[in-house]
């Protein structure tokens, strides 16, 4: 495998004086004691207000490592801190509160509404025993409304297609009102017009101080919204920074294993493979 030399992830004026929402500190993992690692020595740094790219094939880790972030899986080595404090070391509820997670499959066990399922979401500021109250449906319609799936509210949710279910699960996420938001291939299943959404809204939470992270193992739709990029093969982060200087044709040729060449058309990167 091509090992490239790791670049100096990129920081906001906000991030230079600001300590990270998030850090990994040499993350390694897997999931038997025998198997191979999945995760190997990563280190990573996500500061509020901005959009990060996790790029990379399939089978490169990257759905562990979002797993690892939001605390439901547990390193052999090294640490994930959130605002500095060990991950391991906080409830569920804190960890629940500050981290949303929007998976690319979950069953759904029940003949819930959309409007029922995303209000799930307002879980982690209630008690045992509490149901949603007026101020929790409210925050739930408005993140279907910002999902832009109004008009699916009072639908089942196992009657909806694919792309639906997707923009659910980004509302219920929204709803938690989080402030790392991570994402697991969000345009997965969704047609151009609602993979512009996603991406337009990820835009718009950074801009409101939100911490985005994203997978993807589509290179253009990486270069449309993120700042920075982390490329990842078979565990470890082969280089990361900002999108422009990570993004080339050698890099990505490296990444992929077949030769990839990064264009400028009207002012985006747009990646093919020859």
């Amino acid at each position: 495998m091509n090992h490239l030399p790791p670049l100096n992830p990129p920081q906001s004026r906000a991030a230079q004086t600001n300590p990270p929402l998030l850090a990994m500190q040499d993350l390694r993992f897997r999931y038997e004691r025998s198997a191979p690692l999945v995760l190997q020595g990563l280190s990573l740094e996500v500061h509020g207000g901005t959009v990060t790219a996790i790029l990379g094939p399939n089978g490169s880790g990257k759905t562990t490592l979002l797993h690892m972030l939001l605390g439901r899986l547990r390193p052999q080595g090294g640490e994930v801190l959130l605002e500095n404090q060990p991950i391991g070391h906080l409830s569920r509820r804190t960890l629940s509160q500050a981290i949303a997670l929007v998976a690319q499959e979950e069953d759904i066990p029940f003949e819930y509404a959309v409007l029922e399922y995303v209000v799930l979401g307002r879980a982690p500021y209630l008690g045992w025993l509490d149901a949603p109250g007026i101020g929790d449906y409210a925050e739930a319609e408005t993140a279907i409304s910002q999902a832009g799936i109004t008009h699916l509210q009072w639908r089942a949710v196992p009657s909806l297609s694919g792309g639906e279910r997707q923009l659910a699960r980004l509302a219920r996420a929204l709803a938690q009102r989080p402030r790392i938001l991570l994402l697991d291939e969000p345009t997965n299943h969704l047609d151009l017009s609602n993979q512009g959404r996603v991406l337009q809204m990820m835009r718009t939470l950074a801009a409101q101080g939100v911490a985005v992270v994203f997978t993807t193992h589509d290179a253009t739709a990486a270069a449309a919204v993120a700042q920075s990029v982390i490329l990842m093969r078979e565990g470890e982060a082969l280089a990361a920074g900002p999108v422009t200087d990570v993004m080339t044709d050698a890099n990505l040729t490296a990444l992929y294993q077949v030769a990839v060449r990064v264009r400028q058309v009207e002012d985006r990167l747009v990646v093919m493979a020859d």
